[in-house]
């Protein structure tokens, strides 16, 4: 029927410290067992969808299309923008990939980082929104607005239209309390949600019209694709020059054929730790609780933990994250400034607001379990059947012991097996790689010493993942 488009970007700021740079909000589990990015993949198995087109960060490629292999969704595309130009860009990026070979599809333009939690009433809106789509209709789901929200941009429904929805009258920025108390009350408003359909030859149609040096920037950008993977990289120098601009100001407020598509489905794009809070089951006191927590005198709290034990005793409406290098307490009503955490961080020259203590690549993951002036602990997972780079440092020798599984070290000339309770020493200078030929992940404790133990000291001379 369609070829949904999820675009995964972001930079992981509003829900810090859970969310950072390099792993932001929809790559994790927050609402249940699944990611978001999960859950909006999955959400389309009803639809009789194509497989989906990702659009997401360089940087975050790997995280996708391993969230995608858990999911059974390996045949997914994941489209790679090499710098962030906003949502018009992106989709234009999409529109251009899927009709590349002269088809035309509809496209279900989705964000990675929504909540939805009645997913049949979500299928019955995408399914109205076919036929205007097939018109040539450029469709917005508007939510039907249960409250008086003032963080969420607005649409004006206009005249009724015989195939369902309605004419967009108008797009409304976000208001002040007050005049989101009238638009509420009116019933004539919806919240933009971000979502759209329409067949990909009408968007590059308006997108030409409204915004050509947009639409010029990235049809050369995806005029020379290079393959990698599942990952299709565009030309970045063309993408850079492309100015950044949303699809709402580049297009949908200045077409004549946008409609807007009611959707009621308990919608949330989960934008602050309080919207979080909302959608979360609670308990009697209305706390909600992720991880080892104990509570008591408490109510309507938020309380993540997720490595160690967290005790709350007489606090109401408040926020605490734990991570394994952070920890976030704030009042349910002040976590709209977490952002501005996240800018002093940066300003102090932290590296918090980056990464987590556990660091994800293509071939497992490591938690910096220790760090000293020149010496570092990590405890090092490797996926089965997956190799790291072969490389060498400059300033740190590697000490590595085998707590699990068998490990294929290969130190120069030589290659070894090793299994539990085993070890070696890489040398400074010495080229190396590590691989795990089991069936169990693997799992060793790295002990480096050195001048120098920034990640960067890598010399990579082969690697199986495309990174330089």
């Amino acid at each position: 029927m369609f070829l949904p488009v999820i675009m995964a970007g972001g930079s992981g700021s509003r829900l810090w410290p859970l969310s950072r740079q390099l792993y932001p909000k929809q790559f994790h589990a927050l609402t249940g067992e699944r990611t978001l990015l999960q859950d909006t993949a999955i959400r389309l198995d009803g639809l009789g969808a194509e497989s989906p087109l990702l659009i997401c960060n360089e940087e975050h490629r790997f995280l996708a299309a391993e969230q995608m292999r858990l999911i059974g969704r390996e045949d997914a595309s994941i489209l790679l923008e090499p710098v962030g130009r906003n949502t018009a860009p992106a989709i234009a990026l999409a529109a251009l990939f899927a009709t590349r070979h002269g088809d035309d599809p509809l496209l279900l333009v989705l964000a990675a980082d929504h909540f939805i939690l009645d997913v049949d009433r979500f299928c019955e809106s995408v399914k109205k929104a076919v036929p205007l789509a097939e018109q040539g209709k450029l469709v917005t789901f508007g939510i039907v607005p249960d409250r008086n929200e003032t963080g969420y941009g607005y649409i004006l429904r206009g005249e009724a239209l015989p195939d369902g929805g309605f004419v967009v009258g108008r797009f409304e920025e976000k208001p002040d309390r007050q005049t989101a108390e009238k638009y509420v009350k009116s019933g004539d408003y919806y919240w933009n949600s971000g979502m759209f359909m329409f067949r990909a030859s009408r968007y590059l149609e308006e997108l030409k019209r409204h915004r050509p040096e947009i639409f010029d920037a990235c049809s050369r950008s995806i005029s020379v694709t290079e393959p990698d993977m599942q990952f299709v990289r565009v030309d970045a120098e063309a993408f850079k020059a492309c100015p950044a601009d949303s699809i709402d100001y580049a297009v949908m407020e200045k077409t004549d054929d946008a409609v807007v598509i009611p959707l009621d489905a308990r919608w949330s794009d989960i934008g602050s730790w309080s919207a979080l809070w909302d959608v979360q089951e609670r308990d009697g006191d209305g706390n909600a609780f992720k991880g080892d927590v104990l509570s008591l005198s408490s109510n309507n709290n938020l309380v993540r933990a997720d490595g160690r034990l967290v005790a709350i005793v007489g606090v109401n409406d408040l926020v605490v994250v734990e991570t394994k290098d952070a920890v976030l307490i704030a009042h349910k009503d002040q976590v709209q400034k977490v952002k501005d955490i996240v800018d002093l961080i940066k300003e102090k020259g932290r590296s918090e607001h980056i990464n987590h203590r556990e660091v994800y690549r293509p071939w497992g993951h490591y938690d910096s379990i220790d760090f000293g002036g020149r010496d570092q602990v990590k405890r090092i997972t490797v996926k089965p059947g997956a190799k790291l780079s072969v490389q060498m440092h400059h300033h740190r020798a590697e000490h590595w012991i085998v707590v699990r599984g068998t490990a294929k070290v290969y130190k120069g000339a030589e290659t070894i097996l090793l299994t539990e309770n085993q070890s070696t020493y890489i040398p400074l200078g010495e080229v190396h790689a590590l691989e795990n030929p089991g069936k169990i992940p693997l799992e060793l404790i790295e002990v480096q010493t050195g001048s120098y133990l920034g990640e960067d000291d890598i010399v990579r001379f082969e690697d199986q993942y495309g990174r330089s």
